[in-house]
């Protein structure tokens, strides 16, 4: 048996006046997801436990098969792991996002998907400027970067998201709790650095948001994981573009795919994230397939952006896998599920249980579900599930 999990980030949502009183999943053209749906097993997964944030981080870590509440030690960990910087055990990593700031709101979560080119610039300028023998800036990916702080420096600080705060003013979410002060200071000596950078003097002129200051959060101790093969017996690999999936997958011992082009975005490279997972699938058991654009429309708040990017995952992730495994003499079981809501009415995550479909190859027992969205599985054989028992119970499924 081969297994492809297909996630979609964000891709649930709420029925919105625009569309007719439709969710994005109702209202999009997405013939492959609804094929799955028709055709295989379908419910309702909790992939958020109560008492955790509705983060990526936790979200997927439940669909890779971890429990967050035995493995969750926070995201920026996760994303070191993936950009290859080793944490000491009392070494804090920190999500450092580049941001835009006006009239002293957040505008812009993601400084208008800074190029990484372009953000590498200022990362390594703030880490000549403020770092110290406490605290050190990483580049990373397009807004998507890292700190590490030294000596448990922040692991009890307070912290908010910045796309939770889109509009809102900034000094009622900067830092708070121990070493408040620390971390506050640090934002604001970053805004003198960036503001007349000339890579932001350079976005202006070209009516791009700058990327005028820098926003911690998602802090943590580095995790320990068991290995995904020591828990489930199989071999597996991970396609995503962004750091935080392929650090789960560092630390869950799968092998990490690197694909050209993708960006975490709506112009990723959906074609090489497809060919490559049907490639993996020829020396190993599973592959994850992340796909971060819808996610990011949610956060936009723009429901064009998302129909289109749920779209493009079904026709060119979710239709060619599918088509693969409908041709192969193997037999293939197909995961397909987003990771968390991200309705476009409140631009931000939410922890509300998840569509997912299952489908097998070589087994014909399907659901009476007739579409794969948030109502239409609840017909579904497979009720509502702890998201982190899926792949368990996937490859139990004789």
């Amino acid at each position: 048996m081969k297994y492809a999990v297909l996630i979609g980030d964000g891709m649930a949502d709420y029925p919105l006046e625009k569309l007719g009183g439709k969710t994005i999943l109702q209202a999009a053209r997405t013939p492959a997801m609804d094929y799955i749906a028709a055709h295989g097993k379908t419910g309702l997964a909790k992939t958020v436990p109560d008492d955790f944030p509705p983060g990526s981080d936790v979200a997927n870590m439940s669909i890779l098969g971890y429990d967050p509440a035995v493995y969750y030690s926070g995201r920026a960990p996760l994303e070191a792991a993936s950009m290859g910087v080793a944490l000491a055990a009392d070494d804090v990593a920190f999500r450092c996002n580049l941001i835009t700031i006006e009239h002293g709101r957040i505008k812009d979560y993601s400084a208008g998907h800074i190029s990484s080119d372009e953000a590498k610039i200022l990362i390594e300028t703030l880490d000549t400027e403020l770092s110290t023998e406490e605290l050190r800036f990483y580049p990373g990916i397009s807004y998507r970067h890292l700190i590490v702080a030294r000596e448990n420096l922040g692991i009890e600080t307070e912290c908010t998201p910045p796309h939770d705060i889109t509009g809102k003013r900034i000094g009622e979410y900067l830092p708070g709790g121990k070493d408040r002060k620390f971390f506050s200071g640090l934002i604001e000596a970053s805004i003198v650095v960036l503001e007349l950078h000339p890579v932001n003097l350079k976005r202006i002129e070209g009516g791009k948001n700058p990327a005028n200051s820098i926003w911690v959060w998602g802090q943590g101790h580095a995790p320990k994981f068991k290995p995904f093969k020591e828990l489930y017996g199989k071999t597996g690999a991970i396609i995503s573009a962004v750091d935080l999936l392929k650090g789960i997958g560092i630390y869950a011992g799968l092998d990490v795919i690197e694909v050209p082009g993708a960006t975490g975005y709506l112009d990723t490279n959906y074609e090489g994230k497809a060919s490559a997972a049907i490639e993996v699938l020829k020396t190993r058991d599973l592959v994850f397939v992340h796909v971060e654009a819808p996610d990011e429309a949610g956060h936009e708040g723009s429901i064009d952006k998302k129909l289109q990017a749920v779209e493009d995952f079904d026709s060119r992730i979710v239709a060619p896998i599918l088509k693969h495994a409908e041709a192969s003499t193997e037999p293939f079981t197909i995961l397909i599920l987003p990771d968390h809501p991200t309705p476009v009415s409140l631009k931000t995550h939410t922890r509300d249980p998840i569509p997912f479909a299952v489908y097998r190859t070589d087994k014909a027992n399907p659901d009476e579900t007739d579409a794969f969205d948030e109502e239409s599985v609840k017909k579904g054989s497979m009720g509502l599930v702890k998201a982190s028992d899926l792949i368990g119970i996937l490859v139990r499924d004789k």
